[in-house]
């Protein structure tokens, strides 16, 4: 179990601590993707990716048997298309020497993983990556699994060997953390109003009314 804090202000995210990494966001995974809408699922992923490229988080990407599972989706692919994904045949991530060195030579400790299935893909890199000293979070909103139940248990177990739950805007939140932050405050709304729903409606909302305001008063 990650030996990390998991309260106070230590215990939150931030862009300087951070890596993440995206598992097997692939034609076959979703096929069998049950327990969210799998749209929901693309949006949520790539809105956590692209937010990992404003506050400049290094992203690594990785499939499984590229040949037979697909391509990764394409909204991935263009946030970063000069990166290209790690094609394992491990099952589990965590045991491809590549994927672990690619981690290990970011220098982070704040492992924040996504990736389909929940239960297989995402529980099994994140269990054995929190006992090997990494403070985990597990994006159960950019992940999925064949069954409502399966997830469920994933996150369940996940949460017993101490890995984090946490929400792709939850992860935004963290990192941006004070407004005055300005230079990643355009980014960050940017990918907000296309990938935050009712939160990126009311924002789009709010810049309208504001821009309005200036108009109306001449400024």
């Amino acid at each position: 179990m990650s030996t990390e804090k998991k309260a106070g202000l230590d215990a939150l995210l931030t862009p300087e601590e951070s890596v993440l990494v995206l598992i097997d966001h692939q034609p076959f995974q979703f096929a069998n993707l049950n327990s969210h809408e799998p749209t929901m699922v693309v949006n949520n992923v790539v809105g956590l990716a692209k937010t990992a490229k404003v506050f400049d988080v290094p992203t690594i990407l990785t499939t499984v048997l590229e040949e037979r599972g697909g391509y990764l989706i394409q909204g991935l692919r263009d946030v970063f298309p000069e990166q290209k994904p790690i094609d394992r045949t491990f099952i589990n991530t965590w045991e491809d020497e590549r994927v672990v060195d690619a981690v290990k030579a970011t220098g982070r400790k704040k492992l924040i993983i996504a990736g389909l299935w929940t239960e297989v893909c995402l529980a099994m890199p994140a269990i054995q990556a929190a006992g090997e000293g990494f403070e985990v979070f597990a994006v159960t909103d950019a992940s999925g699994g064949a069954t409502k139940e399966s997830h469920e248990m994933a996150v369940r177990r996940m949460v017993q060997a101490g890995v984090v739950p946490i929400t792709w805007q939850a992860v935004l939140g963290e990192w941006q953390r004070d407004w005055a932050r300005e230079k990643t405050v355009p980014g960050a709304a940017e990918v907000l109003a296309q990938h935050g729903g009712a939160s990126g409606v009311a924002f789009a909302w709010e810049t309208q009314l504001l821009a309005e305001r200036r108009a109306g008063s001449g400024a």
